[in-house]
C-alpha cells in the first residue's frame, strides 16, 4: 500500500531493458553520443517544434533551475503559485542558479488565475533601479496539489506575460499525466498556448532519473549548455540518460505509463468517494489525491503498513474524530490489489 510518492516505484522494465542493450562497448561521452540525436528528433516530433533545443538533465530540480536561469536575468524575479516546487521543495536552487533572482508567489492556491498575475507582474518595476525587474512566469503542470490548468487557463496566463514581453516556462515533472487527462497535444499544452520552455518528466513516470528540457526558440540553446555544465548536470557517461529516454518515447510509454498511471488514481478516487467520511481537499485530476479523514483511520492504515504523507495534522493527537488530510499519490506500477487493501481498511474504520 505505497502511496507516499510516483518517486519511489521501480523503474519500467523496459527501460532497463533499454539499458541492458546500450550497456556494451564505447560511446562519445558528454552529450555527444549517438542516442540523443535520435532523443531529440523524436521529442521534436512529439511538440511539432523541428527547430526546438532539447537537452537532459538527471532531476527535475536541475531542470527546472538551469531552464529559468536561462531566462531570467538576477536582477529579476520569477513569477510563480504560492506552493510551487521551485518554492517549496527545491532549496532555493533557482534562485542559486539564477545568480540571485528571486521569487514572486502569485494568489493563494496551487493555480494562478491570468488576474492575478497580471497584478503581480504589474506591481513590479515600480520602483526603477531599487527594485526586481519583471522576469519569466513559471506554471506548475500538474499542479502540486494535484490539479490542472485547462489549455484556456494556460493561454490566459502566456498572453499576461506576452503583454510585458516575458517568457514563460512549464514544470511538466508530471506533464504526461497532465496531457493524457486533457486529451491534448504536447504542442497545444506548450509552444501552441505560448509557453518558451518546457521541463518534461520522465523520472516519475517510470524512469530511473532522467528529465528533458526544452527550449523552443533555439536561440537560447548554447547558454543552457554552458549553464549545464558550469552547474555540474552535463553527465560524461550521458548515453545511460540518452538511453532511458529513447526507451520512454518508444512505442508511447510515456502515454502508457501516464494512462495506467490516472487509471489507478481514478480507481482509488472511485473508491474513496464510497467511503462515509471521507472527503475531498482539492477534485483530483489526475494522480495525486489530497483527501481527509479521521486520525482513527489515519492511525489504523499506518499502522498496517501503508505508506502516504498526513499532509496537514498530526497522527498524534487525542481527538480521534478530528479530520487529517492526506496526500496519496499513484504510479505506473501500482497494483490493484494494494488500492483495494487500503480502502478495505478505511471502511472499517
Amino acid at each position: 500500500m505505497f502511496f507516499a510518492s510516483d518517486n519511489a516505484g521501480p523503474v519500467h522494465p523496459s527501460v532497463m531493458d533499454a539499458l541492458a542493450r546500450g550497456n556494451t562497448g564505447y560511446a562519445v561521452s558528454y552529450g555527444a553520443d549517438t542516442v540523443i540525436d535520435d532523443v531529440r528528433t523524436r521529442l521534436r516530433d512529439v511538440f511539432e517544434a523541428p527547430d526546438a533545443a532539447v537537452y537532459l538533465v538527471p532531476t527535475g530540480t536541475a531542470a527546472n533551475s538551469l531552464a529559468l536561469a536561462t531566462l531570467a536575468e538576477p536582477w529579476q524575479t520569477v513569477f510563480c503559485s504560492s506552493v510551487a516546487h521551485i518554492h517549496e521543495d527545491e532549496c532555493n536552487a533557482p534562485e542559486f542558479y539564477m545568480g540571485g533572482a528571486k521569487l514572486t508567489l502569485v494568489g493563494q492556491s496551487d493555480k494562478m488565475s491570468a488576474n492575478e498575475l497580471r497584478a503581480a507582474v504589474a506591481t513590479e518595476e515600480t520602483r526603477g533601479v531599487h527594485g526586481p525587474q519583471r522576469g519569466p512566469v513559471s506554471i506548475t503542470q500538474v499542479t502540486e496539489r494535484g490539479t490542472l490548468y485547462s489549455l484556456d487557463e494556460i493561454r490566459a496566463l502566456c498572453d499576461v506575460a506576452k503583454d510585458y514581453a516575458l517568457p514563460v516556462h512549464l514544470d511538466g515533472a508530471r506533464f504526461a499525466n497532465a496531457l493524457v487527462a486533457l486529451g491534448c497535444t504536447p504542442a497545444e499544452m506548450t509552444w501552441k498556448a505560448g509557453v518558451d520552455a518546457v521541463s518534461f518528466g520522465g523520472t516519475k513516470n517510470g524512469l530511473m532519473g532522467v528529465e528533458a528540457v526544452i527550449f523552443f526558440d533555439p536561440a537560447k540553446a548554447w547558454e543552457f549548455e554552458l549553464r549545464r555544465k558550469r552547474g555540474a548536470h552535463l553527465f560524461s557517461k550521458h548515453r545511460y540518460l540518452s538511453l532511458q529516454m529513447q526507451a520512454y518515447l518508444t512505442d508511447d510509454l510515456w502515454l502508457t505509463s501516464a494512462r495506467q498511471t490516472n487509471e489507478n488514481a481514478a480507481y482509488l478516487v472511485a473508491g474513496l468517494r464510497d467511503i462515509d467520511g471521507v472527503t475531498f481537499v482539492h477534485e483530483p485530476q489526475a494522480n495525486m489525491v489530497f483527501c481527509a479523514f479521521s486520525r482513527a483511520a489515519h492511525q489504523r492504515l499506518h499502522d498496517a503498513g501503508a505508506a502516504y504523507y498526513v499532509w496537514s495534522g498530526s497522527l498524534e493527537g487525542e481527538d480521534p474524530d478530528e479530520a487529517l488530510e492526506a496526500r496519496l499519490v499513484c504510479d505506473w506500477a501500482l497494483e490493484r490489489s494494494q488500492i483495494d487493501a487500503f480502502l478495505d481498511i478505511l471502511r472499517t474504520c
